[in-house]
């Protein structure tokens, strides 16, 4: 593995019947760093995620986490991996209702059968802002504490990498701010690794880099991205896949 990569992937391929969803990709995520992922609609972004997060398991090629080959791997192994050095966000919360934010952060430990120490998940919850509300149920949260909760929730166990898909999606612009600045925190605090599916060039801005995909393949990156910047590469993809797709109708 490339040093400092927390996450490599080498010819990654996912087919789904005659669809290419992945077709080849090649990527680090460096440990330490904050990495959005952009692309048009059906160009991978999900699917590229959950390969590498172990979630799907990729037609072809290789998954590296914490230097660890994922294809090798029995499904009992790959579930202790996930369980152990993966952390995932979704859009949707996916929060128990009935249980408390400290419940809920614990869960994981709780199905592993590992010991709960209850400074850890006071710790957790702390992390992403929300020392104090360790008794309050999701319904008494706001979306935005919500998903906090479930960022708490994928760090109790000290995670490589952190994935979001979309994480912040669900959430006004106002939440969604407050949520890209605990992101950006824990990686400039905490050197915790992110990678993060969006369609959102405010959300991409606040990342080291951003990694384009289009039609299952990396169609280039930027560091140091700025609203503008990201915006004016996604409009200059979206134009070259209609522009390609009236060219193929003509044909």
């Amino acid at each position: 593995m490339t040093p400092n990569a927390a996450v490599r992937l080498r010819r990654l391929t996912r087919h789904h019947r005659d669809v290419h969803a992945l077709d080849g990709v090649d990527l680090d995520f460096h440990a330490g760093t904050f990495t959005a992922v952009m692309g048009p609609s059906g160009s991978g972004k999900s699917t590229l995620l959950q390969c590498a997060a172990g979630l799907d398991r990729p037609t072809a090629g290789t998954v590296e986490v914490g230097g660890v080959a994922l294809e090798g791997l029995s499904e009992r192994r790959l579930t202790l991996l996930r369980r152990d050095r993966i952390g995932f966000v979704f859009q949707s919360f996916n929060l128990l209702p009935s249980l408390t934010a400290a419940q809920n952060v614990a869960l994981p430990l709780r199905l592993a059968g590992r010991r709960v120490s209850r400074p850890a998940v006071r710790e957790a919850l702390a992390r992403v802002g929300l020392a104090g509300r360790e008794r309050h149920r999701p319904g008494e949260l706001s979306g935005g504490q919500q998903q906090r909760v479930a960022i708490a929730r994928a760090l109790i166990t000290r995670p490589a990498v952190l994935f979001g898909d979309e994480p912040t999606g669900a959430l006004d612009s106002t939440t969604s701010r407050e949520v890209l600045d605990m992101l950006r925190d824990l990686v400039d605090r905490e050197s915790q690794t992110i990678v993060m599916v969006t369609h959102d060039p405010v959300a991409a801005s606040r990342a080291d880099r951003v990694v384009f995909l289009t039609d299952g393949r990396v169609a280039g990156e930027l560091t140091g991205p700025t609203v503008e910047t990201v915006t004016a590469r996604m409009t200059g993809l979206e134009t070259d896949r209609v522009g390609a797709s009236a060219g193929g109708a003509a044909c």
